[in-house]
């Protein structure tokens, strides 16, 4: 599928005298979704501060980074460790902490943590967005170093004298740095399952080298196709799925591709000779095309999610079998509860760890009529 460039810091009108800079010490609270920590402040700021830097449980001198009197909640780091936990290590990067690049949220974490962490907040979104209880196993992948050297696609920002840089978090401010140490030692291969994929210069393909054999691999474990059965590939990119798709239904089967992204969707048919492949967006397409049963759908849609009217399109085809490939919890969990109102529930949950020393964590859900 196609990914959007991350969003940038919107410019807040100010609602008060700013409280950037000033300093309170703080018990650390849960971790929260998008890589900080949630801080709540007595009387009388009695504010939430969402915290970086920082480990749940860990007493903590705070700094405000964002925030004025009049604003709901505030944004802080966390500049000076009074009691730490004993998860808490080192940061391998030096250009990692406070005020620096921005591109790392744990790296002060101990990686094992770090993936309870993030299996926290897969949790919570669950339980908070889809009224799920379930538990969640974020599980390591290879391919990295001890989290780092994975990223096989790296841009750095250029100084103004050159020289490479990095940004400051939520900021367009440049932090120079000799090298990113997420960045992998050669670029990817574009290659899963011993299968080599056309990709165009600059299109998506997975960063963590070990994420294509891991994502093909559980898509086909949870749907688990069979010869013949009918298959839908939304938003298909240059056709990861579809490819292994149609060699598991083979002859007899049917795989339909559909992707929002013109380069992208024609790379998917040079991928998958036999597919019917439709340029497209995914909505609009389904609205109007291919609405006879499908046996199995894979969805990997973008960070917002696949969204109602998608989800409702998928159902109304009435598979036996959903695969849910998804890079953001808080959209799963939103569309996971859309699903359950149409009749359709989690089966099965996995969870990986392809975004080391991010809060990032990748889910694949197995959703099934009820």
């Amino acid at each position: 599928m196609t990914r959007r460039p991350p969003r940038q810091a919107r410019q807040r009108t100010p609602r008060g005298a700013s409280r950037v800079g000033q300093r309170f010490e703080a018990v650390v609270g849960p971790v929260a979704h998008g890589g900080h920590c949630i801080v709540r402040l007595p009387e009388p700021e009695s504010r939430v501060v969402f915290l970086r830097h920082a480990i749940p449980g860990e007493r903590v001198v705070l700094e405000i980074t964002e925030g004025t009197d009049g604003d709901r909640f505030w944004r802080g780091d966390a500049v000076e460790v009074l009691e730490a936990s004993p998860d808490r290590v080192p940061p391998p990067c030096p250009y990692a902490g406070p005020g620096r690049c921005g591109g790392c949220d744990f790296q002060h974490v101990d990686l094992a943590r770090q993936r309870a962490l993030k299996a926290d907040v897969v949790r919570e979104q669950l339980a908070r967005l889809a009224k799920l209880d379930r538990d969640v196993v974020v599980e390591a992948v290879p391919g990295d170093e001890h989290g780092l050297h994975w990223r096989t696609r790296q841009r750095y920002a250029t100084l103004p004298g050159g020289g490479r840089a990095m940004r400051q978090h939520r900021s367009h401010d440049l932090v120079p740095v000799d090298t990113c140490l997420l960045e992998a030692p050669e670029p990817s291969d574009h290659r899963a399952l011993d299968t080599t994929f056309e990709v165009a210069d600059g299109g998506f393909w997975q960063v963590h080298p070990g994420a294509p054999d891991v994502l093909v691999t559980t898509v086909l474990e949870l749907l688990g196709p069979q010869p013949g059965e009918r298959c839908l590939d939304l938003y298909a990119g240059v056709g990861l799925f579809a490819r292994f798709l149609l060699d598991a239904v083979g002859e007899t089967g049917r795989v339909v591709a559909i992707e929002g992204d013109a380069t992208a969707s024609a790379l998917s048919a040079t991928n998958c000779p036999g597919a019917v492949v439709r340029p497209g967006d995914v909505g609009q397409v389904l609205a109007t095309s291919y609405d006879e049963p499908f046996d199995l759908v894979v969805l990997d849609p973008p960070r917002e999610g696949a969204r109602r009217p998608v989800v409702e399109a998928v159902v109304d085809r009435r598979p036996r079998a959903v695969a849910y490939v998804a890079c953001d919890p808080a959209a799963l969990a939103r569309d996971v509860a859309t699903f359950a109102e149409l009749g359709y529930e989690l089966r099965d949950l996995r969870a990986f760890d392809l975004f080391p020393m991010t809060h990032h964590v990748e889910c694949v859900a197995l959703l099934a009529p009820r």
